[in-house]
């Protein structure tokens, strides 16, 4: 990629609009612009598109089960479904409409399960269905359960053909993605334009735009504090969390997604399918220290102790798990905008009136259910440039 040569009239940026960050919620955000007349470019530390939390996941079409009523998660989520399911449909994105069974393992889970079919209700999820101990044995023999919540529009999608088809649509409208180009400082000129330093394959080089999207996910912190030096903005700290992943070897004896109840704001040790069928179980919850402590994705099993307790938390719901019957598989980590022990934070997608600078949105703690939201987060951006 060779980069536009520097503009001579200084109120004049290179770039109209940059995206810093080659995940999902940066791609969808930069399709979303360049849909609505912007000239874009995504700037990506990496050698290639979603290399970080996005390529990491568990690959699930959320339905909007979990988040409270009102906020962005939930509103995002409901909305951002819907968007990628037909997205996938119309870009021949491999996906599956799998359905959720959300289990009861015991009578004493019940009221947890009734009040999460409420926030269910409350969010507009209008499908899903209770169901009892022979309903959860029929859809899923060897699922033990008293009681379950069915959630047949969860799903699963294949994220790197999403993306690869995000990509395609900012190509389609002028846009670009460089790899390679580690953004090392920002900041909020005179003359209005934003100034990006950049490496750029090993080369230094100087960059200037009108708009700038901080899509960064676990380097989001660090960008934005760099925009907010001297200012009262605090952009919120970033605590990492590693999320293990194990892979089912042999026959998978399961047709839907299996969750348990979730646990504060951990989802549990869940069983997802992916498009072509596959299993896994996870992601546990490590948490890291703050933004920038760890970004390490090779698979600590804890000699033999992550396993044994993976083991004893899926036989909770699966008591007919076999020996041996799990893998290591990948590791991913999240940039979480909450401490251990705290309440989930909302996703954080702060413009002008959070921190006071024209033309700039920056985003924080967008996990789960990220990708789920990630075309309606795109929309919610680009109405934001609009406004």
């Amino acid at each position: 990629m060779n980069f536009p040569p520097a503009r001579r009239h200084e109120t004049l940026p290179d770039i109209e609009t940059a995206v810093i960050g080659a995940g999902v919620v940066g791609l969808a955000i930069a399709r979303a612009l360049a849909s609505a007349g912007h000239e874009v470019m995504v700037l990506e530390r990496h050698d290639g598109i979603g290399r970080e939390t996005s390529g990491r996941s568990s690959e699930v079409i959320h339905a909007g089960l979990y988040y409270p009523s009102g906020s962005l998660r939930a509103k995002l989520c409901t909305a951002g479904r819907d968007l990628l399911y037909a997205f996938a449909v119309e870009n021949g994105v491999p996906h599956v409409r799998y359905g959720k069974l959300v289990v009861a393992t015991g009578k004493g889970e019940l009221a947890r399960l009734d009040a999460l079919s409420r926030t269910a209700e409350a969010n507009g999820v209008a499908d899903v269905v209770r169901l009892g101990e022979a309903d959860v044995r029929s859809l899923e023999p060897e699922v033990s359960a008293v009681a379950a919540l069915f959630s047949p529009s969860t799903g699963v999608i294949d994220s790197h053909a999403l993306m690869v088809a995000l990509e395609g649509h900012l190509r389609a409208g002028g846009g670009d993605v460089v790899l390679n180009t580690e953004v090392r400082h920002l900041s909020a000129r005179s003359d209005g334009l934003f100034e990006i330093e950049a490496l750029s394959a090993g080369q230094p080089m100087t960059l200037t735009a009108r708009n700038l999207v901080i899509a960064a996910g676990l380097g989001a912190t660090k960008l934005g504090r760099m925009l907010a030096a001297g200012s009262r903005y605090q952009p919120p700290e970033t605590y990492p969390a590693r999320g293990h992943y194990y892979v089912l070897e042999g026959r998978v004896p399961f047709r839907h997604l299996v969750y348990p109840l979730p646990e504060a704001a951990w989802l549990g040790l869940h069983l997802t399918l992916d498009v072509a069928g596959r299993a896994k179980f996870g992601p546990d919850l490590e948490w890291c220290g703050r933004s920038g402590a760890a970004e390490d994705t090779s698979f600590d099993g804890q000699g033999g102790e992550r396993l044994a307790c993976f083991e004893r938390e899926i036989r909770r719901y699966w008591p007919g798990l076999p020996d041996g019957a799990l893998a290591p598989g990948y590791v991913g980590i999240r940039p979480k905008i909450y401490r251990n022990g705290e309440p989930a934070a909302d996703f954080a997608i702060h413009g002008e009136r959070e921190h006071g600078i024209a033309r700039l949105v920056a985003l924080y703690g967008i996990e789960s259910p990220g990708l789920t939201s990630s075309l309606a987060i795109g929309e919610h951006v680009a109405a934001l440039f609009r406004g």
